[in-house]
């Protein structure tokens, strides 16, 4: 699903040039759990980031899919996102304006989808993450836990092949990231694709893969004996 290649990210003021990814290669395969782990600023934020066709590579290749990503103009990853790829964060990013319901529905707006056909889709995934009974209630109004179901539910109610996840359980506690966990793996089982960053060695028991990055480099892969940690 994704190949990258001799891969480079730099960042550029008028002073100074800040190389945030070197030569990183790097494949993960369809249904794969991939976690990324590393110390704070050593280029997995921007890894996920290129991964999530939110930013292009300065030199190298990402290949998704089978289609070349690198270079693509910005309306092109737009069009190669929808659908196609989910993303839950630390910070959940919900729109504070909109309910439970809406947050879920808006991907699905986006899609162009009719109105009781996404009524269908949002309700079955708000059941599915337990969370169904505060459709009308705003993100204000839950606790952290119940917020990332909710981010977690408007990431898959697209059906998407990837999930990109950023510190997912950062601010929740043991019970709460657990749960969120438990979520990441059944959807993984079922066939959808999940990279992960990741400070939490708990949490990077769940995945198939740890990927080890620092000064923007890839150190160490290792295949994870350990996975479905539990608390």
């Amino acid at each position: 699903m994704i190949q990258i290649k001799e891969l480079k990210k730099s960042f550029r003021t008028e002073e100074v040039e800040t190389l945030a990814l070197n030569q990183v290669n790097l494949k993960v395969e369809e249904g794969e759990f991939v976690a990324v782990m590393g110390p704070s600023g050593c280029g997995k934020s921007t890894l996920l980031n290129i991964i999530g066709m939110l930013d292009n590579p300065t030199e190298g290749s990402y290949q998704f899919a089978g289609h070349e990503v690198a270079g693509l103009r910005e309306s092109q990853r737009t069009q190669l996102r929808k659908g196609n790829l989910g993303f839950v964060f630390q910070s959940f990013n919900l729109i504070d304006e909109l309910t439970v319901f809406e947050n879920v529905e808006l991907p699905l707006i986006y899609l162009k989808m009719g109105k009781s056909e996404r009524r269908e889709k949002v309700m079955k995934v708000l059941e599915r993450m337990k969370i169904a009974h505060r459709e009308k209630h705003f993100p204000h109004q839950l606790s952290g836990g119940q917020q990332q179901r909710v981010a977690i539910a408007r990431a898959v109610v697209t059906t998407p092949k990837l999930i990109l996840a950023d510190e997912p359980t950062g601010n929740l506690d043991s019970k709460n990231g657990l749960e969120v966990m438990n979520l990441l793996t059944e959807l993984n089982q079922e066939g959808t694709t999940i990279v992960m960053v990741t400070h939490s060695d708990h949490d990077s028991h769940f995945a198939h893969r740890i990927v080890n990055l620092f000064d923007g480099q890839i150190v160490t892969e290792s295949q994870n004996r350990a996975i479905g940690a539990t608390v």
